[in-house]
Formats: C-alpha cells, structure tokens, sequence
C-alpha cells in the first residue's frame, strides 16, 4: 500500500516537473508526458506500472468529461450541433467499419476482432486536441466542435465497442437489435443526466456552502456515471448531459465565493487527472514492448504503421467530405452556414489525436470468450492501439502547431468583441443603478460621486471598439493604470507582511488580508 502510495505521489511530482517544462519549450504537457513515460518505461530496475482499464473508465472518464462539458457553450455546442453529430457519430461508425475492412483484408484478423479494433480507435482524444487548440488561439468554432466532437465521441465509440466485444464473445449479430440498442444507450444516458442535474441544482439553489457546494460538484459526474452504468445506458452521455446542464444554470446558484473556490479545485484536478493520465499512456510502452518478440518487430511496425495511416486518411476525407459535400447538396446549408474555410476544415481534418480511452478499452478486453477460448488477436489488438496513440498524439500532435503557423489562420476575434459588449452593457447598468441610488439618497453622497466617476471611466474606455484607432492611447492609459496599481498593491502587501515579522498581527490575519489583496489584483488583471 505504502509503494502505491509512494508511487502516486512520485508520478504527480514528475507530472508537475514535466509539465512546467513543456510549458518553457511551447509544446502540450500530454504529448511530452507520453514522451517522457515511454523513456522511463525503458529504464531498467523501475517498479512496472500497468494501467487496469477500469481506473480510467471509472477514476479518470467521468469528470474530465463533466470538466469539459462545464467549460462548454452550450450555445456555441447547440450552434455546431451538425459538424459535431458528423464527426462524434458519422465518423466513429465510418472509422469502425473502414479500419475493419483494412485490418481483415491487409492483416486478416477476422471480421469480428477487425470490428473491435475499429470501435478501439474510433474515439479521438478530448484532452490533447482541445489543449493545443486553445493553446494556439484558434477561433471558438474549431474549438467548440473539437471538443464537443471529443466529448460526445467517448460515448458514442465504447457504445460501439461493447457491441463489437459482444459479437466476439458470443458469435451473433444482428444490426436492427444494434441499432436500436444504440439508440437506448445514447438516449438513455442523456435522459438521466438531466435527470439526475434537477436535484443536483436544487442542491446548489438552498446550501451556500462553498466546501459542500465543491464536494457535491467533484461526486456528480461519477454519480451520473456510475448510475448510468448501473442501468446499462451510457455513462459518458450521462456525466456529459449534466456538465452541459449544470454549466448552464451555474450562475443562477452558485455565489461568487464559490465559484472561484470551485474553478481553483477544478482546475488543479483536472490537469492531475490528465497528466497522470498521459504518462501512464507512456509508462505502459513497458508492457507492450516485453509483448512483442524480436521476429515479431517488424511486422508489427508495419502494421501500426498501415492502421495509423488508415486513421488518418479516414479522417481527412470524412472531414472534407461532410463539409463540402453537405454544401454541394444543400443549398439551404450554404445559405444557413457559410463556408468554414479550407484552412479551418484541415486544421479539424488533422487533429485527430487518439489517447486515454482507445488504450482503456484496448486493455479492457476479456480475456476468454464465452467459450472459455482465448479472445482472440487480443495482445496484437493492444500493440496496435499503442502503436497508433504514439503515431497520433506525437506525431500529428508535434506537427499541428507547425501547421497552423503554416496556414496562417486568424486567431479568434469574436469571443474578445463579445467580452467588449458585455463588460460594457453591464457598466451601463451599473451606472443606472448608481443614478437610482443617488436620486433615492437625496442629499450629495460622495462615495457614490466616486462610484460614478468610476463607472463613466470604464464606460468610456469599453465603448472604444478594438480596431479603433482611438483605442490605442486609452489602452496604453489602461496598462499604465495597471501597473500602478500592482505596485501600490505589492506596496500593502510588503507592509502586512512585515507586520506579521514583527508580531503585531496573526497569520490569520495576513492571509486574509492577502485574499483581499489577490482578489484585488485578480480583478485588475481581468
């Protein structure tokens, strides 16, 4: 027990290590993670660590999913419903069937266990891509359909790979009973995600409890899950439907106190989870190498390679064919959604990185089949989904920033005019509620004086729009305002620690003071 525990911590301390460095070299902490466990799976006298399936699919699944979906609009999500139901649906079954076909006819493992391979890969992996899409300013288009795809996806492909193991394991199939039950799993599991979000919300409504309010918000995506599962529906869309729900009634529930509090604690858990996560993806290159003999070698490379190859391909053209394709057939959809761009299409086209879920499931295979015979082509099934992780997550990774440097896109511009309108219809509202005020105080109130003062300042610089050219002068004000502010701030501060030095105050009384002060500083920063 102690060993595991020792280990854990270890591996949390090295994800931290590897993850500010990745930081420094402007590569995403996932990629150099995998790296970085795959050379350490090589070094000899290390403690094996092997990855058991139910962890990821149990431990680490439920909440980044409900981070995700938290962290999603759900009106831009409900906007890009079309080319997100295209790729985390369309493109899991077309990916599932044409990796089938390769694998039988190139490697001939038969149709069932080809099926299987397919379901494995078919999910791309939401950590990664949404990382280095955001990392790289992308426009929120991209980044919304990346990871709703990513999100809804998980869900869709180990519905279709219980359905494959199913075939292997008992020998029948019946596609209109698939479907159907496809149908049922996906529904199902919405269903009862927000189902399970209405109590959960009245919750939050009637406790103003920031620890309480954060616990119950860390148990609901494994509450979802686990529920959903119990029920054999699908606990992905279970956990992800209450994200979306949740996320959009938060600000109706939650005070201020607690949501920096949560945002803090979800932040923190969420790049543990996914950095772990990333380096036991390369910790378990151990285990599949020791799989794999030197008369072997060669033809599983060949392999990997030909399946990666098949993954890609299958992509870009199932991308730009469901853009344009959609488009030369309807000219209600050119009319409703116009062109996305060829170079936006290809950045989606490329960023079909695989991960966490594709090597779960690979590792969740039974053993035997319900004949007691061994699942058959398991061990290849798993150097397999290894082998194109690494091809996927390196090398189209590496490669995704380069590219979109080369292609020279825009970076988003909409999401800042949008913040520039808000911040500015509310300082138009604050100022109303001011002149209320005043008029309802009668006599002159210099605090409200100031309070007004304040408020036409924000209101003049807001209403400024960013191409303008009246910006410029206003923002170099605003940057000069910051900076003297943070020195007066860093000024206090320097002061209330030296009066704790020197016994006059407590330690309690520092730290809160200094959560005055980081607020403060937070608020100018924003």
């Amino acid at each position: 027990m102690s060993t595991t525990i020792t280990l854990v911590l270890a591996l949390l301390a090295l994800t931290a290590v590897v993850a500010s460095f990745a930081t420094r070299i402007r590569i995403p902490y996932a990629i150099l993670l995998v790296l970085v466990g795959v050379l350490l799976g090589l070094v000899p006298g290390l403690p094996r660590v092997t990855i058991e399936p139910d962890i990821i699919l149990l431990l680490f699944l439920p909440p980044l999913v409900y981070a995700s979906a938290w962290q999603t609009s759900w009106q831009q999500f409900r906007s890009n419903l079309r080319p997100i139901l295209l790729l985390s649906v369309g493109l899991v079954l077309a990916t599932t069937a044409i990796v089938a076909v390769v694998v039988h006819l190139a490697i001939g493992l038969p149709w069932p266990v080809a099926f299987v391979l397919g379901a494995v890969l078919s999910p791309t992996d939401a950590v990664a891509a949404s990382a280095i899409a955001q990392s790289t300013g992308l426009a929120r288009r991209i980044v919304t359909i990346l990871e709703g795809e990513s999100m809804v996806n998980d869900a869709t492909g180990l519905v279709v790979y219980r359905f494959a193991v199913a075939v292997v394991m008992t020998g029948t199939f019946s596609l209109w009973q698939a479907g159907l039950q496809f149908v049922v799993v996906s529904l199902g599991g919405l269903l009862l995600g927000l189902i399970l979000a209405w109590p959960i919300a009245w919750l939050h409504r009637h406790i103003d409890d920031a620890p309480i309010e954060i616990t119950i918000t860390l148990l609901t995506p494994y509450a979802a899950y686990l529920l959903a599962e119990e029920f054999h529906i699908s606990g992905v869309l279970a956990a992800l439907a209450a994200g979306l729900y949740l996320s959009r009634h938060s600000s109706r529930f939650f005070s201020a106190n607690t949501r920096l509090q949560a945002n803090a604690v979800w932040n923190v858990l969420v790049f543990l989870l996914n950095g772990l996560l990333f380096l036991l993806i390369g910790l378990e290159w151990r285990t599949i190498l020791e799989s794999i003999t030197s008369e072997t070698f060669g033809s599983v490379l060949g392999e990997v390679v030909l399946v990666s190859v098949s993954v890609i391909v299958i992509r870009v053209i199932w991308v730009f064919l469901a853009t344009y394709g959609s488009r030369l057939l309807s000219p209600r959809l050119r009319r409703r959604d116009p062109d996305p761009g060829w170079r936006n299409v290809t950045i989606i086209a490329w960023t079909g990185l695989r991960g966490g879920i594709s090597l779960a499931a690979a590792l969740a295979l039974p053993l035997t089949s319900a004949t007691g015979q061994a699942f058959p082509a398991r061990n290849l099934i798993i150097e397999l989904t290894f082998g194109v992780i690494l091809a996927t997550l390196v090398g189209q990774g590496l490669s995704l920033i380069p590219l979109i440097r080369l292609l020279r896109l825009q970076t988003e511009t909409m999401y800042e005019e949008e913040l520039r309108q808000a911040r500015l219809i509310a300082t138009r509202a604050a100022l109303v509620r001011v002149e209320e005020l005043a008029q309802m105080d009668g006599a002159a109130n210099p605090f409200l004086a100031d309070l007004r003062a304040h408020y036409e300042d924000q209101a003049r610089h807001w209403s400024v729009k960013a191409d303008d050219t009246m910006q410029e002068p206003i923002a170099e004000q605003a940057v000069t305002h910051q900076h003297l502010r943070e020195e007066v701030l860093q000024a206090e501060r320097t002061a209330v620690i030296a009066l704790r030095d020197q016994g006059q105050i407590d330690d309690e009384v520092l730290r809160e003071m200094e959560r005055e002060l980081d607020l403060e500083e937070q608020r100018l920063r924003a």
